[in-house]
Protein backbone atom coordinates (compact mmCIF):
# COMPACT_ATOMS: atom_id res chain seq x y z
CA UNK A 1 0.00 0.00 0.00
CA UNK A 2 1.37 3.40 -0.97
CA UNK A 3 1.48 6.14 1.66
CA UNK A 4 -0.19 9.41 0.81
CA UNK A 5 1.86 12.39 1.93
CA UNK A 6 -0.09 15.61 2.28
CA UNK A 7 2.84 17.82 3.23
CA UNK A 8 6.50 17.41 2.40
CA UNK A 9 9.06 18.85 4.82
CA UNK A 10 11.15 21.87 3.86
CA UNK A 11 14.82 21.36 3.05
CA UNK A 12 16.02 23.22 6.15
CA UNK A 13 13.99 20.83 8.31
CA UNK A 14 15.48 17.77 6.61
CA UNK A 15 18.99 19.20 7.03
CA UNK A 16 18.34 19.94 10.70
CA UNK A 17 17.32 16.31 11.33
CA UNK A 18 20.37 15.05 9.39
CA UNK A 19 22.73 17.25 11.41
CA UNK A 20 21.15 16.21 14.70
CA UNK A 21 21.53 12.52 13.85
CA UNK A 22 25.17 13.04 12.77
CA UNK A 23 25.98 14.72 16.09
CA UNK A 24 23.98 12.32 18.28
CA UNK A 25 24.25 9.03 16.39
CA UNK A 26 23.69 6.02 18.60
CA UNK A 27 22.17 8.01 21.48
CA UNK A 28 18.46 7.92 20.67
CA UNK A 29 15.76 5.56 19.56
CA UNK A 30 13.29 6.87 17.01
CA UNK A 31 10.67 8.39 19.34
CA UNK A 32 13.22 9.99 21.69
CA UNK A 33 15.15 11.32 18.69
CA UNK A 34 12.02 13.14 17.55
CA UNK A 35 11.36 14.45 21.07
CA UNK A 36 14.91 15.84 21.40
CA UNK A 37 15.19 17.65 18.06
CA UNK A 38 16.12 21.33 18.41
CA UNK A 39 13.03 22.38 16.45
CA UNK A 40 9.64 20.82 17.12
CA UNK A 41 7.68 19.28 14.26
CA UNK A 42 4.70 17.02 13.76
CA UNK A 43 5.53 13.32 14.11
CA UNK A 44 4.15 12.69 10.60
CA UNK A 45 6.67 15.18 9.18
CA UNK A 46 9.46 13.52 11.14
CA UNK A 47 8.32 10.14 9.81
CA UNK A 48 8.60 11.36 6.18
CA UNK A 49 12.15 12.60 6.86
CA UNK A 50 13.08 9.42 8.74
CA UNK A 51 11.80 7.19 5.93
CA UNK A 52 13.73 9.25 3.36
CA UNK A 53 16.98 9.02 5.36
CA UNK A 54 16.57 5.29 5.85
CA UNK A 55 15.60 4.58 2.23
CA UNK A 56 18.54 6.62 0.92
CA UNK A 57 21.02 4.72 3.10
CA UNK A 58 22.00 7.67 5.28
CA UNK A 59 20.89 6.17 8.60
CA UNK A 60 20.63 2.73 10.14
CA UNK A 61 18.98 1.29 13.22
CA UNK A 62 21.06 -0.92 15.50
CA UNK A 63 19.77 -4.00 17.32
CA UNK A 64 18.75 -1.85 20.31
CA UNK A 65 16.68 0.43 18.06
CA UNK A 66 19.09 3.37 18.24
CA UNK A 67 19.60 5.54 15.17
CA UNK A 68 23.08 5.98 13.64
CA UNK A 69 24.36 8.09 10.77
CA UNK A 70 26.12 5.84 8.22
CA UNK A 71 26.36 7.96 5.04
CA UNK A 72 29.96 8.53 3.97
CA UNK A 73 30.22 10.65 0.77
CA UNK A 74 34.04 10.47 0.70
CA UNK A 75 33.88 6.69 0.55
CA UNK A 76 31.26 6.88 -2.20
CA UNK A 77 33.52 9.22 -4.24
CA UNK A 78 36.42 6.82 -3.78
CA UNK A 79 34.46 3.87 -5.13
CA UNK A 80 32.85 5.83 -7.96
CA UNK A 81 36.29 6.94 -9.17
CA UNK A 82 37.42 3.34 -9.68
CA UNK A 83 37.24 2.48 -13.39
CA UNK A 84 36.48 -1.19 -12.74
CA UNK A 85 33.22 -0.30 -10.98
CA UNK A 86 30.20 0.69 -13.00
CA UNK A 87 27.09 2.59 -12.06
Amino acid sequence: MEKRILHYPQLDTVLMVEEFIRKHGGEFKKRSLWENLPKKMMYQTFQVIFDYLQDSGKIAIDKEGKICWIWNPELVKKYLSKPDLSR
